[in-house]
């Protein structure tokens, strides 16, 4: 049995004649008849009194027609939902992020790639950076931004900039010391207050690499899983934190911020895709972010 027969079938009970049913179906009726036919053999039963006219359904035909008429439907439900999905996934952008860079130029991106874009459904989704490779792999995002070197050969990474690293500090640690930049020396006798606390790598791999690259060694190091709760911290003079140079736009009361003065205190900003992903998205974001980066004055790539 195939939909064609259910599809015979429910046009001669519908017309009431083969013919009709034919030209409705633009099939020659010796064929449709013949379609019909199969379908009664497949029940064993006679489904249409034979030389009555109008056709007429007999009593199993009515109960099979009923059916059919609710699997047609429902088939025709199925295709639709399919033609929708297929539009959803073709108008939809998803994108992972770490929350830091959002303080960064994310936003300023986002927004222009949604002027030049403004039929597709973004979606953003904060998740880090080794929880978006993942995500990218499995289909549930597009693309993503964030923060660690992660080799994946499914994956095209792709360097946007290096960031600045500076330290965020408790107001009344700040107000003690010399105005200016910090070394990490400055820190070896204050507490470390590191994030996210998470599944390694993460961006607090790269911050305490680099104190083991200056030999500093921090008597206390609290480790938290957001940002938010990191600076909070600070705020309550538990210890002071390493973060983006972009986090200094997030204003908080009880905290202050210092450059910090080490040749490596850098942390990247990732763009992340699966290879070879033909989506035309993928290279009108890289361009939005070469676009707003011209306009800022930053160089892309280093």
């Amino acid at each position: 049995m195939e939909l064609r027969h259910l599809r015979y079938f429910v046009a001669v009970a519908r017309e009431q004649s083969f013919t009709r049913a034919a030209e409705a179906m633009h099939v020659a009726q010796p064929a449709l008849s013949k379609q019909v036919q199969q379908f009664e053999e497949e029940f064993g039963l006679a489904l249409i009194e034979r030389g009555s006219r109008p056709v007429r359904l007999t009593e199993p035909g009515r109960v099979i027609y009923e059916q059919a008429l609710q699997i047609l439907e429902r088939v025709d439900d199925l295709r639709e939902t399919g033609r929708r999905l297929r539009v959803a996934e073709r108008n939809s952008f998803r994108i992972g992020f770490v929350a830091s860079t959002l303080y960064g130029r994310l936003p300023e991106i986002l927004r222009g790639y949604r002027m030049k874009r403004p039929d597709v459904d973004m979606t953003l989704l904060e998740l880090l950076t080794l929880e978006q490779i993942a995500a990218l792999k499995e289909g549930r995002i597009d693309v993503g931004f964030g923060r660690v070197e992660i080799e994946d050969p499914a994956i095209t990474r792709v360097l946007l900039r290096n960031e600045k690293l500076i330290v965020a500090v408790p107001m009344a640690w700040d107000a003690a010391r010399p105005a200016g930049p910090l070394k990490l020396h400055d820190l070896a006798d204050t507490a470390l207050i590191l994030y996210p606390k998470s599944a390694r790598p993460n961006n607090a791999d790269r911050i305490l690499a680099l104190f083991r690259e200056h030999g500093v060694r921090p008597p206390v190091i609290h480790e938290v899983r957001e940002l938010q709760t990191a600076l909070g911290l600070v705020a309550a003079e538990a210890g002071v934190c390493v973060v983006p140079a972009s986090i200094e736009r997030l204003r908080r009361d009880g905290v202050a911020y210092r450059p910090l003065d080490e040749e490596r205190a850098l942390i990247p900003v990732i763009m992340s895709y699966r290879k070879n992903d033909p989506s035309p998205e993928i290279g009108l974001i890289l361009q939005c972010v070469r676009e707003d980066y011209e306009r800022e004055g930053l160089a892309f790539g280093v």
